[in-house]
């Protein structure tokens, strides 16, 4: 008989006679705040945080437990960058682009103008230097970050007029999610108006603006916005395929053990992936609701097009001047979309274009 074998039994059968077990050294619980940048009523984007933190619970066994705060339970949803930066919150879970004011690199981390598609965001990310030249950037505020969540493209937004010519984007109130977004936007004539998801319902409605955008159908619906404009626009150009983030304390990421970082970073995967794929299973119905209550769907002429684009490429070169830090992320950023174009351009349009003509 194998002498390990004997001697693992014998310890076994030792510690059976005497009844004492085993000293077993139990691991105190990390706890972690997260707060959010979204409201609860919002269940697929304010969704990915507690999917993370879930995830987190499950696959430590409970040793590893994360709160998750809704916007503007512990602080305001654009307070968020400021309390993981500082220390005084571990996590959050939000839109990079909201910080574009602080500064303009923070919208390559989520989404601009005629930018990437969700698909593209996530090949750029993982397997080309979007990651890594991110995080390089966050280094500068204490932060690393993991993707969490995509909402694939997005709507235009609803008016309460209808949009025959550029001229009708002039003087227009509208609430728009990211800065760079509205810089775009003032180009065309329109005032942009930064408003959290949650005021933005009674905003429309008392006419404090004339136009918002949220995200898509099943979210836009949630806030009742059909219920304050009937003109609902597409594509959202601006956002092609807006990655969410979670940004984490630098210092608490690094005290974390092994297992716990891989913890983190495979929470995060899940609640990434569960994101885009309850956009794409929800949204479909919430349109065919939204048309059914007399909702005027209607495309972006190509003159708004073609007149966005050369904004956005004005707004791209005064950041190229402004800022190496924007120059370095975004021309990298370019260089990887232009590939993707090539390559979706056989496969995917093609494909996609064919089966929209077809029924079903």
């Amino acid at each position: 008989m194998d002498r390990r074998f004997i001697l693992r039994h014998a310890g076994i059968a030792g510690v059976l006679a005497t009844g004492a077990a085993p000293a077993v050294h139990a691991q105190p619980v990390v706890r972690w705040r997260l707060v959010s940048s979204f409201p609860k009523s919002l269940d697929t984007i304010y969704g990915a945080g507690e999917v993370f933190a879930q995830a987190v619970r499950a696959m430590s066994n409970g040793r590893f437990d994360i709160q998750v705060h809704a916007g503007g339970e512990l602080l305001p949803a654009f307070g968020v960058l400021d309390a993981v930066q500082t220390g005084a919150m571990e996590v959050a879970h939000t839109a990079p682009y909201y910080f574009y004011a602080k500064h303009p690199a923070f919208a390559l981390g989520s989404a601009i103008p005629f930018g990437f598609n969700a698909r593209q965001m996530s090949a750029w990310m993982l397997h080309g230097n979007g990651r890594k030249l991110m995080n390089e950037f966050y280094a500068g505020y204490n932060i690393v970050s993991f993707a969490g969540g995509n909402t694939g493209t997005q709507m235009g937004g609803w008016y309460l007029k209808e949009l025959r010519t550029l001229a009708d984007f002039k003087g227009l109130k509208m609430r728009l999610g990211g800065g760079l977004a509205g810089e775009v936007m003032s180009r065309l004539g329109v005032v942009p108006v930064d408003l959290p998801g949650g005021e933005t319902y009674q905003a429309l409605r008392n006419g404090t603006i004339d136009a918002a955008e949220w995200i898509g159908p099943h979210d836009d619906q949630k806030l009742g916005l059909h219920k304050a404009a009937s003109y609902y626009y597409y594509p959202g150009w601006w956002e092609g395929g807006p990655e969410m983030d979670f940004y984490i304390h630098r210092k608490a990421f690094d005290a974390l053990s092994a297992e716990h970082k891989a913890i983190v970073q495979g929470a995060a995967a899940i609640a990434h992936a569960d994101m885009l794929g309850k956009y794409d299973a929800r949204n479909p119905t919430a349109l065919k609701q939204l048309v059914a209550a007399k909702t005027r769907v209607q495309p972006f002429s190509q003159t708004v097009m073609d007149a966005a684009f050369r904004a956005s490429l004005e707004v791209f070169a005064d950041n190229d001047a402004r800022s190496p830090e924007w120059k370095k992320i975004y021309a990298d950023m370019r260089n990887f979309q232009r590939d993707q174009i090539l390559w979706f351009r056989f496969a995917e349009s093609r494909y996609d274009t064919y089966l929209s003509a077809q029924k079903i």
